[in-house]
């Protein structure tokens, strides 16, 4: 087994993460099989108790886990399955160690950073990289490992310990580090200054980890005279300095790579020169070349709680991303803060209050994604009860399918005190309810989660038609309220149509409304599966009703099980392949997601 550990210095939010997968899927284009894992230094066991604001999105895996949001960008860029293990906290190291202390497995010695944590975390990480990820036996040549945080950090001491030794302890030839570092201009002086990466890998040799390459986070291509200055003072030869300036979409990460030769110091210095071939990325340039001359757009309202912060919704945007270009689109997300939608902040701040209306109003489509916690639901089901009356094409994800139905049996079905349990407990019309898979009191890995088959109820639906007329599809799942079964009947009397269940058929999975454009809820989140190759079919469902195209896309994917949601782009035309018993085939390469415009200000998410 060969390791990549990628780290970052100077500052946070470098992209590491992106580096990281677009060296695998460099590395992928060369013949390698590769895995990832995550390294993130908390305490706490998992990122499923974390909040949005402070963490951005979980990401939720097909075994349950709650993991950060990096692990959903190394499966939509490698086109692999992880598991929770495939995320290493100071909290999961910590817990295994003390169980194997209280079970007297350290045969009385005194339990210690060094050797135990240390040795904990080797031995987590050889443990884990031999899992086959890719859905092929035996394991994966290359393991890419990102070490969360900035160089420096007192959490990330044992961990940087740990890997100190592991480079000794795989030998030479078999481990190779990436340093993410930034290297600033400034405006006085328009120059690009190499001191803080200077500083950076002093930090991290004095830690007793030597880089072997330096990939440089900068607004322009690096001079020569400014990376042979970083050759000398970091110990790094030229041809081991990279180059990640801004492009237009993060499509182009891995093709910067290549061109640089970027796969070739990584090979030599884990001796794969003569096993691997010269990457081929053909699909990627196509890819990227078609998103930079997309002109038409479509504008997609997102309603959520959590607008303040793009990363809460990290998975949906590129979901959205993916079926936009699907669609041939580009796309232009109107951020909505639920609470502004609310009859409160007409009175509080009305201007705010305009605003929201006025971007709900203007866009194609709505889509409400999962949340948690009361504040900005009425806003929410606001959106769902606009979307629905006025025929525009919608979206509701989890709690946004839940609203929805509270909506329907308020509006519809005149049931005016209607709720869900979640949000008011003593409601005399419980329309979503507390489903028992999980626990009341405890918060962290409690709920529904992961991978679970949904059956379609009825075959003459928009969704199975989205999905390639299947019998069944695997979604991830993440909430603990759902639909009361109790009060189906009543909905479907009234034109809410139930289209999927769980196996039991208890469990509510899909709702339309037939006479609708496009109104979709679902209870699962569609968001975890879409990669660019293989675009969630409900995305592109919402894509396509939003720009005018959903018949021909349900026209075109009722062939058998061809969908239009997957496509191979070769010379930049779209050709549709093809998706079975609900599950699609793999693609030769993963490819990296790309970049959405937000509010017409030309920034990128």
């Amino acid at each position: 087994m060969k390791y990549v550990l990628v780290t970052g210095g100077v500052v946070s939010g470098l992209g590491k993460g992106v580096t990281a997968s677009s060296i695998g899927v460099v590395l992928k284009a060369c013949g390698l099989r590769i895995t990832s894992i995550k390294i993130d230094p908390y305490l706490n066991t998992d990122a499923g108790t974390m909040s949005p604001f402070e963490h951005g999105e979980v990401f939720v895996l097909d075994d349950g886990g709650e993991v950060d949001l990096d692990l959903g960008n190394y499966e939509r860029f490698l086109d692999i399955k992880l598991t929770r293990d495939n995320n290493i906290t100071t909290g999961k190291i910590y817990q295994s160690v003390l169980e194997k202390e209280r079970k007297g497995e350290y045969l009385g010695k005194t339990v210690q950073v060094v050797p135990h944590i240390t040795n904990a975390i080797q031995d987590w990480i050889e443990r884990v990289a031999a899992v086959p990820v890719d859905g092929k036996e035996g394991p994966a040549d290359v393991c890419v490992i990102e070490l969360g945080g900035t160089i420096g950090d007192i959490e990330s001491m044992p961990f940087i310990e740990a890997l100190g030794q592991f480079s000794y302890r795989v030998g030479a030839g078999n481990f190779c580090l990436v340093h993410v570092s930034l290297v600033p201009v400034l405006n006085v002086v328009g120059e690009q200054k190499t001191k803080p990466t200077q500083h950076s890998v002093r930090g991290l040799r004095g830690l007793g980890l030597t880089p072997n390459m330096l990939a440089c986070r900068s607004t322009k291509v690096l001079e020569e005279n400014v990376k042979d200055k970083l050759s000398q003072f970091c110990h790094v030869p030229a041809a081991n300095i990279f180059t990640l300036y801004d492009v237009s979409n993060i499509w182009h990460i891995p093709l910067l790579l290549r061109d640089q030769k970027a796969h070739n110091a990584i090979l030599k210095v884990l001796n794969l020169e003569s096993v691997a071939r010269e990457p081929k990325l053909d699909e990627w340039v196509a890819r990227a070349t078609l998103y930079d001359t997309l002109q038409d757009e479509v504008r997609i309202a997102m309603v959520g709680k959590y607008t303040g912060l793009s990363d809460s919704y990290l998975s949906v945007l590129k979901a959205l991303l993916h079926a936009s270009v699907s669609c041939r689109k580009k796309l232009v997300v109107d951020w909505v803060a639920s609470t502004d939608l609310e009859d409160s902040t007409a009175n509080e701040a009305p201007d705010a209050y305009n605003r929201a209306w006025s971007l709900l109003k203007g866009a194609d489509g709505v889509l409400v994604p999962g949340g948690f916690g009361d504040r900005g639901v009425k806003g929410k089901m606001m959106a769902a009860k606009y979307a629905r009356e006025n025929n525009v094409p919608y979206l509701g994800i989890c709690l946004g399918m839940q609203l929805a139905v509270v909506d329907f049996a308020r509006h519809v079905m005149n049931f005016p005190d209607a709720d869900s349990a979640e949000f008011n407990p003593d409601t005399k019309t419980p329309c979503v309810i507390f489903m028992p898979e999980g626990s009341t009191t405890h918060m962290g890995g409690t709920m529904r989660l992961g991978s679970r088959r949904t059956f379609f109820e009825v075959t003459d639906c928009t969704s199975a038609k989205l999905y390639g007329d299947v019998k069944f599809v695997d979604e991830r799942h993440r909430h603990r309220y759902e639909v009361n079964p109790d009060m189906v009947p009543a909905f479907e009397n009234a034109g809410l149509r139930f289209v999927g269940k769980d196996e039991t058929g208890k469990r509510m999975e899909i709702i339309e409304i037939p006479d609708h454009r496009f109104f979709v809820g679902v209870q699962f989140h569609p968001e975890f599966k879409s990669t660019p190759s293989m675009p969630s079919p409900l995305f592109v469902g919402l894509i396509a009703a939003s720009c005018g195209q959903l018949d021909r896309v349900l026209r075109d994917g009722c062939n058998g099980h061809t969908v239009v949601a997957k496509q191979t782009i070769s010379n930049g035309s779209l050709s549709p392949p093809v998706r079975e018993n609900g599950h699609a085939k793999k693609q030769a390469n993963g490819i990296a997601n790309g970049s959405c415009h937000a509010n017409r200000n030309g920034k990128h998410c």
